[in-house]
């Protein structure tokens, strides 16, 4: 792996997010698949089925992008990273309602917040000079 710093942190947070996912279902039993209120994770992370599942594809999409080259490490590293801002932010409205699927918590919001800051400050900020996409 080149030192790219797409390819690093897609890698780094894919093994993070596969780890994550996996020991979530030590803490989801019992839990329901989309319940909105969950096992606790660390005792501070929310988590059910449903958002560990999340979390495993999020991982893989991340480690399989910045294992094969810094174009898909930056293209996953700025989607995901637009998608846990958005998360982040509408998660706060999310709680104590019946759309809060993910059973997702404070302490979850703002993890996803970083990880945005992280991911779309690396996505967008760093190697300008490789495309997102491919030219068609």
């Amino acid at each position: 792996m080149s030192s790219s710093p797409n390819r690093i942190v897609a890698t780094v947070f894919g093994a993070v997010y596969l780890l994550v996912g996996l020991l979530g279902f030590a803490v989801t039993g019992g839990v329901g698949f989309i319940a909105t209120e969950g096992g606790l994770l660390l005792g501070i992370f929310a988590v059910n089925p449903l958002h560990n599942i999340a979390h495993l594809l999020i991982g893989a999409a991340l480690l399989v992008a910045g294992l094969a080259n810094a174009r898909a490490a930056k293209g996953v590293n700025t989607t995901v990273g637009a998608v846990y801002l958005l998360l982040g932010i509408v998660g706060f409205f999310l709680v104590g309602t019946a759309a809060n699927i993910l059973a997702l918590n404070t302490a979850d919001h703002f993890l996803h917040l970083a990880s945005a800051v992280v991911l779309l400050g690396v996505g967008l900020g760093t190697e300008r000079n490789v495309p997102r996409t491919a030219a068609v």
